[in-house]
């Protein structure tokens, strides 16, 4: 091997070392995020296989020869199952462990000592599981489209040079080789690795600050209890368009629900409030929005709608829930809830008028007896 052939490889040995740190850095600021420290980990493979490899170029050996097939191998299962838990957040063991079968293939030629076919099959298999790694950012394409197809693609040329690295040793057909593998390829996937590493680090690092930015952006505009809009958000979406006609908000609030909290205590309080988020939300169309405004108070805004849908579907809410029990170790009870509702006007109204005439229905709701959905007065907010 030449100079510039071990310089190449250990670019590619420091920069991969530099980038796991940088992975773990991030992970250590982020523990939700755990697919980084599993993609550091596969690159800590990966590592010490580049210098394994560069152990075995000076001192060729079947057991050294086999740690540089497993080390590789392992570390490109182990980034299968990274991309995997980036794009669906759970475990990466499965992708790994279907990866790690390639060990089964490999490692018999090597200790077996025929080098050359071991390492024709370590570089097909290295490529089958980096085309794999860039699937799984295709499928994920669309969360972030321009940022996970150039990953897709550098991972694809990544498996491209590796690809080629193996059909060249099929080509020259020698089962043992005595020495690692020398050729144009060799050089070529060097290279190209070193140019798609840098790539790919630089363009999942923006990917996963764009997912971090957004994962922020949602915590901020959702109840963590309910997994509803909260107030803010409610007040994004539509505190600044005018309210017309056919758009309604409905507010509910929960009756004696301050009793519930005393008498049964807040976790059971706290079910009462998922049972009822949940109870909103099998009620909705696609264009309406659901809200937790605050305390056992909700709201709800339908649009393209009609005073008698608006009504009906306050009602199914109310009555379903109605009929929900709630056990604790006290006892058991039910809770219900009262409605409000106002729609807009035809020159448009302001969110803020509708919803304060929504919830003047609300309240006469309650004082009338509570349990029962309110219109507003002619059913339109004034």
């Amino acid at each position: 091997m030449s100079l510039d052939y071990t310089s190449l490889l250990l670019a590619v040995g420091f920069s991969a070392a530099c980038l796991g740190l940088t992975l773990f850095g991030m992970w250590l600021t982020a523990r939700s995020e755990r697919f980084l420290l599993t993609w550091a980990v596969s690159l800590f493979f990966v590592v010490s296989d580049i210098f394994a490899y560069d152990a075995y170029i000076d001192m060729p050996g079947r057991l050294l020869g086999m740690a540089t097939l497993a080390l590789l191998l392992l570390g490109f299962s182990i980034m299968l199952g990274a991309a995997y838990q980036f794009r669906t957040g759970n475990s990466p063991m499965p992708r790994t462990i279907v990866g790690c079968l390639s060990l089964v293939v490999a490692l018999p030629p090597m200790a077996l000592g025929y080098d050359g076919l071991a390492f024709m099959f370590e570089n097909l298999f290295a490529a089958l599981l980096l085309f794999a790694t860039a699937g799984e950012y295709w499928k994920g394409r669309d969360e972030a489209p321009a940022l996970t197809i150039g990953i897709t693609a550098l991972y694809s040329a990544t498996a491209g040079s590796f690809a080629l690295c193996g059909m060249v040793l099929a080509i020259d057909g020698r089962l043992t080789l005595g020495h690692a593998p020398s050729n144009w390829a060799e050089e070529l996937s060097l290279i190209i690795v070193i140019a798609s590493m840098t790539g790919i680090g630089a363009l999942s690092l923006a990917l996963n600050q764009g997912r971090l930015a957004r994962h922020h952006r949602r915590n901020a505009l959702t109840d963590p209890l309910t997994g509803l809009l909260n107030r803010r958000a409610l007040f994004d979406l539509h505190g600044d368009a005018p309210v017309g006609a056919f758009t309604a908000v409905i507010v509910f609030d929960l009756d004696n629900f301050k009793a519930i909290n005393d008498q049964f205590g807040h976790a059971a309080g706290d079910e009462v409030l998922k049972v009822f988020a949940k109870e909103l939300a099998s009620n909705l169309r696609p264009s309406d929005v659901a809200a937790r405004m605050g305390g056992e108070e909700f709201a709800l805004v339908f649009k393209r709608t009609l005073p008698e849908t608006v009504a009906s579907a306050a009602e199914a809410i109310r009555a379903g829930f109605a009929t929900r029990q709630f056990k604790t170790e006290t006892g058991s009870f039910i809770c219900t809830v009262s409605a409000g509702f106002a729609f807009g006007a035809k020159e448009g109204l302001s969110f803020d008028k509708v919803l304060s005439a929504a919830d003047r229905a609300l309240y006469d709701a309650k004082r009338g007896g509570r349990n029962r959905v309110n219109a507003s007065h002619y059913r339109r907010a004034s």
